[in-house]
């Protein structure tokens, strides 16, 4: 039976499929050529490399992956220290372990080679045993050193995989959740979609971050989820409200809120029943809750301060609401609804136009006005 040792032995020296590499540098030929000789019986199981410089190395170092390096210090030009230090200091060579070979009387040497990252010190003359035995040494763990890396990466790719899992779940969620606001009312068609869809051009035309833009596109489909809560007989009302239904249906925008921000009766209770290390705060979820929250608030705000329902002014209004806002309309007036007929391109910019300063925020209708032929073909890549 194999011990431990000869295990780790095995299955650093075996496999022809993964020999692993050596590089040795010397400016000594006749060094080389001795160490050539000692391991020739290794060769089964390592791949070996001879320079005789440092400039070589590193230059065989860029375009091979090397297991381990083994290197004089005392050379002509760069020396052995040069070598370390340029190998550790590049991300791709960090991770090679290096042995050193000094003389028994250069104390100082081998301080500054374990100071600069040396794994390993060999004296000089170099015994067969003793060469093989560091080299094993290093070899497994370099060895160990690439599983782990392995590994790392295989998690970080399921992490990956797994966050774009949960975003696609996430955003399906929200689009279902924003269809769920118009399902009532077959004349508005795909007006969430075309909304989000302009939201994020005219979020593009106005040079906003992108994350900002993407977070944009993703939370506006939501700014009318709270017609969920409005009467048929307001809803569909195929007439203008009168002043107490338009009341109501302006309550549209709380009841959205409410959907989003409440919390049901218990639940923290529930969630603080749960051992607190198994729950981690869901900080980019609250995020866009609470930007699609803003959305749903702000997004009949108008500029004068006349909208609903709070009645913002200016920039008081957040401009995700301002670039709601204008999508909104844009899409509500092209579109046929229970209480008027859908107005043309040319009439909706001018009933537009005319609410500029009023209705829409100068700059947000300036950088619209750029991009409104966009809004159009939006509007019809989303017509059913």
């Amino acid at each position: 039976m194999q011990t431990t040792n000869e295990l780790e032995r095995s299955q650093i020296d075996a496999s022809p499929a993964k020999k692993r590499k050596i590089l040795f540098v010397d400016d000594d030929p006749n060094f080389l050529d001795g160490i050539r000789r000692m391991l020739r019986g290794q060769r089964d199981n390592w791949s070996m490399e001879f320079v005789n410089g440092v400039e070589e190395a590193l230059q065989r170092c860029s375009e091979t992956e090397f297991d381990t390096v083994v290197s004089d210090v005392n050379m002509p030009g760069k020396t052995g220290l040069d070598l370390l230090q340029a190998l550790r200091g590049d991300e791709r060579t960090r991770a090679i372990p290096i042995i050193i070979l000094t003389g028994n009387a250069e104390t100082d040497l081998k301080r500054q080679a374990l100071d600069l990252g040396a794994t390993d010190l060999l004296n000089k003359p170099v015994g067969h045993e003793d060469l093989v035995a560091r080299l094993r040494s290093v070899l497994r763990l370099k060895a160990y050193q690439d599983e782990l890396r392995d590994q790392n990466a295989y998690l970080e790719q399921r992490v990956k995989e797994r966050t774009a899992e949960l975003e696609n779940a996430r955003r399906d969620i929200i689009w279902r959740l924003a269809k769920a606001g118009e399902f009532r009312d077959e004349e508005t068609g795909e007006h969430v979609i075309r909304v989000a869809c302009c939201c994020r051009v005219l979020a593009l035309a106005l040079e906003l971050p992108d994350e900002e833009i993407q977070n944009i596109f993703l939370t506006s489909p939501l700014h009318d989820v709270g017609k969920i809560g409005i009467p048929d007989r307001i809803l569909l009302k195929p007439g203008i409200l009168d002043e107490s239904e338009r009341l109501i249906m302006e309550e549209h925008c709380k009841i959205g809120a409410s959907i989003l921000m409440a919390q049901p009766k218990g639940i923290v209770a529930f969630l603080d029943s749960f051992d607190e290390t198994s729950l981690e705060p869901a900080v980019e979820a609250d995020r866009l809750r609470e930007l699609a929250t803003t959305i749903i608030m702000t997004h009949h705000e108008k500029w004068d301060g006349t909208g609903y329902p709070q009645g913002l002014k200016g920039d008081e209004i957040p401009i995700v609401g301002q670039i709601c806002a204008v999508a909104d309309v844009y899409d509500a007036l092209r579109s046929k609804r229970p209480y008027k007929e859908s107005y043309c391109v040319e009439e909706t910019m001018e009933q537009m136009r005319a609410d500029c300063g009023s209705h829409f925020s100068p700059r947000i209708f300036s950088a619209f006005e750029s991009i409104a032929d966009e809004f159009e073909k939006i509007r019809k890549q989303f017509t059913c």
